[in-house]
């Protein structure tokens, strides 16, 4: 009689978001979430999480250091929708009120062993100039409602390459250092 073959596999992630680049900005924290396909499911850990709110470092760097865990596990049948971690920054505007500062997205390696990953910023642009001395006027930028459209094509269409402005802005994800 033959074996039977295992009919899922386990993804583990298991790292942290360590720091950011934002040179323009202060005072900001990071929210994060995965985006995956419809085979994989979470088994274990967070799938979304949000971090404190950090200083720029008063060295040369000026970095912005969350040092945040993440850890989780997926099962899935097959590889098709491998997950993507979706980060937004938010930090307060001249009045006040949180505001986001970027989004990215990066797909989890799919090799085992330790990785860094460097990912680049964006933040949403209003196409119009109405749009633009409205959001102004009111201190309200655009945003996306529901920050897993970035990992997506879906749900971007109204954003044109010249509406999506790239930012001077990195975040590093790390894995956890041993202890």
């Amino acid at each position: 009689m033959a074996a039977a073959s295992p009919t899922v596999f386990l993804l583990m992630v298991n790292g942290q978001v360590e720091s950011a680049q934002f040179p323009e900005y202060d005072d900001l924290y990071c929210k994060y979430c995965f985006v995956y396909g419809q085979d994989w499911a979470p088994t274990a850990g967070l799938e979304e999480g949000i971090s404190q709110i950090t200083s720029k470092s008063q060295d040369v760097r000026q970095a912005l250091v969350w040092n945040f865990p993440i850890d989780v596990t997926f099962k899935s049948t097959n590889p098709y929708g491998w997950p993507q971690i979706v980060l937004s920054v938010y930090g307060p505007d001249v009045f006040g009120n949180d505001v986001v500062r970027g989004y990215g997205a990066v797909h989890v390696p799919f090799s085992p062993g330790r990785h860094k990953r460097t990912i680049p910023m964006f933040v949403p642009e209003s196409t119009s100039k109405l749009q633009k001395f409205t959001s102004w006027f009111t201190g309200r930028r655009p945003e996306y409602t529901d920050p897993k459209v970035v990992a997506q094509g879906e749900g971007r269409e109204g954003n044109h390459p010249e509406a999506e402005i790239p930012k001077a802005a990195w975040v590093c994800l790390c894995p956890n250092q041993p202890g």
